[in-house]
């Protein structure tokens, strides 16, 4: 993966210049939203005054329009900021000599087949949307991935409760792999309940003793079935790659192998590179984060090409 200084060097050589073009947007947009505010609080004032009903009743049509309006620039700016800065992550992602190109649609996402199929969240999906889509290949692995947010409902408090909430991956591998492998983060042991019964089904058993790197054991439990292959899959370095990662972000992370298939969640409490519209989005660490969580989960891949 390139690193993050390089990272740095493309920001300030093509992104900043797209974040400062869009900050222009804007700063057009606010003027037109304070100066509406100020026209429509004049004519209710006006209203009030003259107390005229029908002239009141006249003015509501044309007012509603253009509110619906302002409502329509606002959305309008939201949905075209993200996917011109994703777009141009991914540009500096894939003119890596291992990498295909990644494709991105905003408004598609991961099917709900495919999250159920990674056997990591066995809890309900009574409501599952997402958005974010890319897809592409590093070596010969295809993958393909969105944001999620899946809930279910909870017939003890009559309430949706997320079940996961973040960037979900899933790839296929060129040889399918013997066995199956589940990593979980043990701090959700007792919200895990349904996941590790299922792998008990499965023949599964906590492999946790035959893991050398101690902070992966404390923030992770490991189970696999008998006949995977531990180290051809979860290498020392793959180890060591996700313990960094989770010791500096604190999101949890999940990972899932059976035979070709590979399934990968981290966790994210906030929607990644949604832009303000009251203050400035024109910040490395706005774009950052968008970037490095994309980095694990394709570093996470990288590795298992290298080793496939």
């Amino acid at each position: 993966m390139k690193r993050l200084d390089e990272f740095r060097i493309f920001y300030n050589h093509t992104i900043f210049p797209e974040l400062m073009r869009l900050e222009r947007r804007r700063k057009r947009l606010l003027r037109l939203l304070f100066l509406s505010g100020v026209a429509l609080t004049g004519i209710f004032f006006f209203e009030l005054y003259v107390n005229i009903l029908p002239l009141t009743l006249a003015l509501s049509i044309p007012i509603g329009f253009y509110i619906t309006f302002l409502l329509y620039r606002v959305r309008e700016f939201i949905l075209n900021f993200k996917p011109k800065v994703v777009n141009l992550i991914l540009d500096f992602i894939d003119n890596d000599i291992n990498y295909g190109t990644l494709y991105y649609d905003s408004k598609k996402l991961i099917p709900k087949k495919d999250f159920q199929a990674s056997n990591i969240f066995k809890s309900g999906t009574d409501v599952y949307t997402g958005e974010d889509y890319i897809k592409g290949a590093i070596g010969e692995i295809k993958f393909e991935l969105s944001e999620l947010k899946v809930r279910e409902f909870s017939r003890v408090r009559r309430r949706l409760n997320y079940v996961f909430r973040g960037v979900f991956l899933k790839a296929e591998a060129r040889v399918s792999m013997e066995g199956s492998l589940v990593i979980l983060p043990r701090e959700f042991k007792q919200y895990l309940s349904r996941t590790l019964k299922h792998m008990f089904s499965q023949r599964a058993e906590s492999i946790d003793n035959l893991i050398r790197n101690k902070a992966f054991r404390d923030y992770f439990m490991t189970m696999a079935t008998k006949e995977t292959k531990i180290r051809n899959v979860l290498t020392d370095h793959l180890q060591q790659a996700i313990v960094d990662y989770r010791a500096k972000t604190d999101k949890s992370i999940y990972l899932s192998f059976n035979k070709k298939n590979i399934y990968i969640a981290v966790t994210e409490p906030k929607d990644l590179l949604e832009p303000f519209i009251w203050r400035s989005n024109v910040s490395f660490e706005l774009v950052r984060e968008f970037f490095e969580d994309l980095q694990l989960l394709l570093q996470i891949i990288e590795e298992i090409d290298e080793n496939d």
